[in-house]
Parts: C-alpha cells; sequence; structure tokens
C-alpha cells in the first residue's frame, strides 16, 4: 500500500516540476532560442540584426491571418505560423521598438476595415470563395505606411528579406534619388532616322514613378550629390572627370548598376553618321581593369537554345542566335534581383569573365545556356539574316555570365586626382562596393520586352517580359543599406516527403501512358471518321454500315474503359499517400513513443539487475558465514 502511494506521489511530483520548469522557461528563458533546423529558419541574419539596431522610433507591425476562414487549409497555415513566428523573433530582437499585433480579419470587422485601409490583398481561396488575408501592414511614429499585401509561400526564401526591407524603408522614409547617365533617347524625342516623335522608354517613365531621377549626358563632368543609385547605360567616351567621378562615388560606397554592350542595336546616332565598326559599342576599361573585370566588346553572345524567333526579310520566321530570351534557368533563383523573373530578352549581348588578379566577390545573376559561342562584333554587325548566324555558329558546350554582382574589397582605378581636378576628398579603396554589371544595352528598349498599343489616344503598353522588372529590381535592392543588401535568400521550413514525391512520378507515368494510348486511339477514330467523310457524295447522305457502326462503338466502350482507368491511378496515387501518411502517423504516435517507454523499462531492468541492494545484502551475509 505504501509503494503505491510513494507511486503516485512521485507522479504529483514530476507533474508539478514539469508545470514548473515550464512556467519557469517561460518567464526567465524566453529571449533564450536555439535555432535547430538545418538552414536556420527561425533565426535572423545578422544583416537583420544590424536594421534592428538602426531602429530609432518606435514601429507597429500588424500581421493579417484569415484564421477561422483557412481552418482546413493546413498548408497555409502552418506557412502563416512559420511567418508569425518570425515577425516575433523581429519583436523580441528589437529591445522594444517594434509592437506586434496579431489580427485576424474577419468579414464586416473593424479588423478587416484596418487590413483594407492598408491595401492589403484579400484572396478568394477559401473552401466557400470567402477572403483569406495574409499579409502585413506597418507605421512608424509620423505615421508612414509599408505593407506586404500578401505573403507568397512560393517566395519563402526571401521572408527575411522582404520583412527587413519593409521595417529599413519604415527607418528610412526619404525618397530615393538615381542619376542615370546615357546619351541613349530614353526621355523620347524626335527620331533623328525617321524623324518620327517617340515616347520615352517604358523603363524610364517606371524608374521616375517610383524615385527622383536625375538624367545627365557623358559631357558632364562630375556626379550630382546625393546620388543613391547610379546607372550607367551605354557608355561611351566619357572624359577623365567623369570617370574619376564614378571611381570615387563607388570608392565612397555608391551603389552602380552599369550596362555595357558589344553592338547596340538602338543606337541610333552612331547608324545616322555612318560610324566605323565598334562605334555602337560600350565600355568602361579603365574602370573594369581595376576591378579585375574582363570584358572584350569584340565578341557578342550566340545562343541556339535561347534565341528568339524573328521575321526575316522574305517574310520567314526564323530562330536569331543573336537575339536571345533567358528563362528562369539562366536567371539566378537566390538573388533577389531575379528570382522572381521568368524571361528576360536583349541583343547582341556581351560576356564577363573575372581576372585572375580580381579580389571581388563574384555572384552572377544572369548566364547563357550551354549551347554558346562567340562571334567577333563586327562580323555579326555585317551579318543580317539569322541563316547566316547559324551557319556561322559552333557550340562551346559552356555558360557564358551575361550578368553579375561584384562586392568587396577593391582599388580605385586612380593613384590620385587627374590634374586639374579639385577633389575635398580621395578614397584609394573601399570595403563596402556593390556594383551590378550587365553585358547589353538592348534589354532596356522598349522593342525587346513591351507592346505598344493605343487607346483612345492613349499609348497603352503590355509588357512580354521582365525586363523592366529586373531594372527596377536592381535598383531597389542597391538603394537599400548595406545591411538589408548582405541578406541573402534563405532555406524553406518545410522538408519534402521524397517518397509522397516518387508515388507521384511513378503514378504520373502510368497516367501518361494510358493518356498516350487514348489520343492514338482518338487519332486513328478521327482518319476513320474522315475517310467516311469521303465516301459521302455530294448532297448525299452519310451511309455507315453495320460492320463501322460496331466498330465505331467498340470504340467508344473502350474509350470509357480507359478513362475509367485513368480514373483509377488517379485514385490509387491517392490512396497509396493516405496509406503512406497513416503509416507515418502510426509510427510517430504509437510506435515511437511505445519503443521509447520499452527502452527505457530495458534501462531500469538493466540498472537494477546490476546493483540490487537486497542481492548485494544476502552476498555480504553468506561471506560473513
Amino acid at each position: 500500500m505504501s509503494t503505491r502511494f510513494t507511486t503516485w506521489l512521485s507522479m504529483l511530483f514530476i507533474a508539478i516540476l514539469f508545470c514548473a520548469l515550464v512556467l519557469l522557461n517561460n518567464q526567465l528563458l524566453s529571449a533564450y532560442r536555439v535555432d535547430l533546423t538545418e538552414n536556420k529558419v527561425y533565426s535572423l541574419s545578422q544583416g537583420s540584426e544590424q536594421i534592428l539596431t538602426e531602429i530609432d522610433e518606435p514601429l507597429n507591425l500588424y500581421f493579417f491571418f484569415s484564421d477561422k476562414a483557412a481552418k482546413n487549409m493546413t498548408t497555409l497555415r502552418n506557412y502563416a505560423a512559420r511567418v508569425q513566428s518570425l515577425l516575433e523573433e523581429y519583436a523580441e530582437r528589437s529591445n522594444g521598438k517594434i509592437k506586434l499585433h496579431i489580427l485576424d480579419p474577419e468579414p464586416f470587422s473593424e479588423k478587416e476595415d484596418k487590413a483594407d485601409q492598408f491595401g492589403l490583398t484579400a484572396a478568394n481561396i477559401g473552401t466557400a470563395g470567402e477572403a483569406v488575408y495574409l499579409g502585413l501592414g506597418a507605421t512608424n511614429a509620423l505615421d508612414d505606411q509599408q505593407v506586404i499585401a500578401f505573403f507568397d509561400p512560393q517566395q519563402e526564401r526571401f521572408l527575411e528579406y522582404e520583412i527587413s526591407k519593409l521595417i529599413y524603408q519604415l527607418v528610412n522614409p526619404k525618397q530615393v534619388k538615381v542619376t542615370l547617365l546615357t546619351d541613349l533617347p530614353v526621355g523620347g524625342g524626335q527620331n533623328p532616322m525617321t524623324g518620327e516623335f517617340e515616347q520615352p522608354w517604358t523603363f524610364y517613365t517606371q524608374l521616375q514613378q517610383l524615385y527622383v531621377v536625375d538624367k545627365i549626358a557623358s559631357d558632364a563632368t562630375e556626379l550630382p550629390k546625393g546620388t543613391d543609385v547610379l546607372i550607367v547605360a551605354h557608355p561611351k567616351n566619357l572624359s577623365e572627370e567623369l570617370l574619376f567621378s564614378i571611381d570615387q562615388y563607388v570608392m565612397q560606397g555608391g551603389r552602380a548598376l552599369i550596362f555595357v554592350d558589344p553592338h547596340n542595336e538602338s543606337d541610333q546616332m552612331s547608324m545616322l553618321t555612318g560610324a566605323g565598326m565598334g562605334a555602337n559599342s560600350s565600355n568602361l576599361a579603365r574602370l573594369f581593369d581595376a576591378w579585375g573585370v574582363d570584358f572584350d566588346p569584340q565578341y557578342v553572345l550566340l545562343d541556339a537554345y535561347a534565341g528568339l524567333d524573328v521575321r526575316t526579310q522574305t517574310g520567314d520566321v526564323a530562330r536569331h542566335f543573336g537575339f536571345v530570351g533567358l528563362s528562369p534557368n539562366e536567371l539566378n533563383a537566390t538573388d533577389v534581383t531575379t528570382s522572381n523573373l521568368d524571361l528576360i530578352n536583349g541583343a547582341s549581348f556581351g560576356i564577363f569573365k573575372k581576372s585572375p588578379r580580381s579580389g571581388l566577390r563574384w555572384n552572377d545573376l544572369i548566364h547563357s545556356t550551354e549551347n554558346s559561342d562567340l562571334i567577333d562584333s563586327a562580323q555579326y554587325a555585317q551579318t543580317r539574316e539569322p541563316l547566316a548566324l547559324s551557319q556561322a555558329y559552333k557550340s562551346d558546350n559552356k555558360q557564358y555570365v551575361l550578368a553579375t554582382r561584384l562586392t568587396g574589397n577593391v582599388k580605385s582605378a586612380f593613384e590620385q586626382p587627374p590634374e586639374g581636378i579639385q577633389s575635398e576628398t580621395f578614397e584609394q579603396k573601399t570595403k563596402d562596393m556593390n556594383v551590378i554589371l550587365v553585358g547589353d544595352t538592348d534589354l532596356l528598349s522598349d522593342r525587346f520586352w513591351v507592346q505598344q498599343s493605343s487607346f483612345f489616344g492613349q499609348t497603352i503598353t503590355t509588357p512580354f517580359a521582365n525586363n523592366g522588372d529586373f531594372v527596377t529590381n536592381a535598383v531597389e535592392n542597391l538603394a537599400g543599406s548595406n545591411a538589408l543588401i548582405s541578406i541573402r535568400s534563405r532555406g524553406t521550413f518545410a522538408r519534402p516527403f521524397d517518397k509522397v514525391e516518387q508515388l507521384k512520378l511513378v503514378a504520373e507515368q502510368k497516367f501518361r501512358e494510358q493518356e498516350k494510348i487514348l489520343q492514338q486511339q482518338l487519332d486513328e477514330t478521327e482518319s476513320q471518321l474522315s475517310q467516311l467523310q469521303e465516301q459521302q457524295g455530294e448532297g448525299g447522305a452519310l451511309v455507315i454500315s453495320s460492320q463501322q457502326q460496331q466498330a465505331i462503338d467498340d470504340f467508344m466502350e473502350q474509350k470509357i474503359q480507359i478513362r475509367k482507368s485513368l480514373r483509377e491511378v488517379r485514385h490509387q496515387l491517392d490512396k497509396d499517400i493516405e496509406n503512406l501518411g497513416n503509416l507515418i502517423k502510426f509510427v510517430n504516435i504509437v510506435v515511437a513513443p511505445l519503443l521509447l517507454v520499452l527502452l527505457l523499462m530495458g534501462a531500469r531492468r538493466l540498472l537494477r539487475s546490476r546493483y540490487n541492494p537486497n542481492k548485494a545484502f544476502s552476498v555480504a551475509k553468506e561471506g560473513q558465514a
């Protein structure tokens, strides 16, 4: 009786001790966390923590998630929990500067009105078509607002970057100033070739809508003061003073987006003046040499796989190996500037190579396919027919870098300021260089990525490629702080079920085989029916023999059976996945705890058998006897 009482008392003591330890952990140890995930998805990177230290005023974050409306959406609820956990980590690390509000915007509630005030997007993905919110609104002490309209689970790897960018923009609400250095007719005006008036280039219009843009030409001697991001497009014959100004801008931590080109298809002035070969190429050789970048404007990229179809002079359609469309396979999926893009079109790309003496870190953003070759730019300029380019093409079976990001330590291209230039400060090196290089300028022109149409006197532009998105993404990223730019893509918290994916692939293969058989039989039947129609006389009725009617009936019956088998394949797939899920649940809920209990019982028996006080006492007593 006393033994049973002792057992119950021990269990009660363990329960009280457990509750006390949980309470102690929540009250005293909540600030201490250990992230044991492989990619540290629940921890903040160093860049995010640095942004949090720069907060000088209280911020309010309002996380909106339709918890009740998404009751049966397991995947979305798991991702919402992931977002909320990360937001709580931001609030915990901010030393009280961030106050997090968790809101469930139910229909016709004040919380839903608040979500609408922030302009959040509601997705109609509920079981009954109800609106589901999963977004973030934020304000600072001056009532400036920033929002993430909807957290897309497909963009999970950039979740931390998007939240840190929102906080950074609230802490630094001033408008970004962009300086565009170019002689290209991006502002529109009269075309010297045709005499017609042209609209401003779409990418330039988009920049003006988002930022304060100051456009200067190559005859300038210095960059405007207060430039946050410098865009250099097709630089040619820049003066020593302007080169020095660009160099010092980079040495002082300025960010630049530079477009160079071995052959610009849109350089109208070079075509008009009839300048020699190479006159419509661009380069920044002096700066590139100092940065350890090899860019030879004498070579143009040909890509057989990424080539675009164009209409020839004879009216036919042919693939142009010099006009390329770069898909997600050729874009860096881990860099925020190119991760969400589907297509970038360009022409006559030049390539970048890293010099052995370069000490910079290269993060390639765009590359060619392995079906690529290089051709002399002069030969390319003289070859107008796509067929002639394809005949000159010989694959190198290698990828070429078409756009890259340079970061790290670098020395100035100037040992001292040029003679006659008064400079208040002269920086000989920098540790914070951040420059993006692109080997094409044609991707900026409208004809490669937008289609224009007139609608009641207004010009409507419809993009068919993401060239403009690439430019705005790059500018937005470069306009951030070093801490924000340093935040790279993170891993995902959802781990793949390899066995489930394998089952899907097997079932999908069966489905495709059955589908192929059905399609072949459909084609054969259509061929038989067309032959019967040909046998029909003009104005006569179509007569089908009993044998032909029986064949058609047999096929229709077979068609029904094959469709039934297709449904069975899909059903079997779902059944196999369900059985696998039940097995995993059974192992986790029943087998694993049972094995743990048996293991503990075995360990207890082993310890008691090794040291038994009663047995030890009896052995000692026998020894005395």
